[in-house]
């Protein structure tokens, strides 16, 4: 076949995934049920008073079956949070290259968040995991851990931002600039909204843009008044001789 014959030809679609099969799937519904009543135990009960034995005998499996899915209590509170950042990463590195960084990082949150509900409430309801997010905030154990990984994870996005820039992250500190302040803003605004009123997933959203979008003038303006006597660069009061 010719070169014009093959671009004339109709183009066949890709075969189909195969769908997992019966064994997967129970696989995948009993990681799934640990997940779920796991975090229904620690925001109920609280992180440090459930066990691993508890987990497991509220989905009616043994102890050695739940360690066949996490390494323990620790992998298991942070699954949920695990899947939404890698949604997070995904549209990260889909974000249109003209666009400049901190408006990639804020682009991709809010891509995030609007992709991510579904993936969340095939698990458990999403209700459940903002519960969780609070637990997080509120156990000390846990939000030392969440602090480590999340800074993991900053190293993980510069590098992600170097790379779309062309840029050597270790050599040109911008990208992990903008990420410490992207990072940051994300830990100011979970700690207020966890503490708040609008524990919705869209007060959560809207408050971190309101956030997200006062960083460039936080950081490139003067915040005082015009009349503030404290202000170094105001002009000197004239008098008369």
């Amino acid at each position: 076949m010719n070169t014009a014959t093959a671009a004339a030809a109709p183009q066949q679609a890709p075969p189909p995934a195969p769908r997992p099969g019966l064994r997967e799937r129970k696989k995948q519904r009993t990681r799934d049920a640990l997940l779920r009543a796991a975090l229904e135990l620690f925001t109920a009960r609280g992180y440090e008073q459930t066990t691993v034995d508890d987990i497991a005998r509220a989905v009616g499996v043994s102890q050695r079956t739940f360690f066949r899915y996490f390494p323990g209590k620790e992998e298991v509170a942070f699954a949920m949070q695990d899947m939404v950042e890698a949604h997070f990463m995904t549209s990260l590195r889909a974000r249109p290259a003209h666009e400049p960084p901190l408006e990639a990082l804020r682009r991709a949150v809010l891509d995030c968040w609007d992709s991510v509900r579904e993936a969340v409430a095939s698990i458990a309801p999403l209700e459940l995991y903002l519960r969780m997010f609070r637990t997080i905030e509120s156990t000390p154990v846990l939000l030392a851990t969440h602090l480590r990984r999340s800074m993991e994870k900053e190293e993980h996005i510069a590098a992600v931002l170097a790379e779309r820039e062309g840029l050597d992250v270790d050599a040109d500190p911008r990208p992990r600039l903008v990420v410490a302040a992207f990072s940051g803003v994300l830990r100011v605004t979970g700690r207020l909204w966890s503490t708040g009123e609008d524990l919705t997933l869209d007060g959560l959203r809207s408050l971190t843009v309101r956030y997200l979008d006062q960083v460039g003038p936080a950081l490139a303006g003067t915040w005082r008044t015009p009349n503030d006597p404290n202000r170094t660069d105001a002009p000197a009061e004239h008098t008369d001789a």
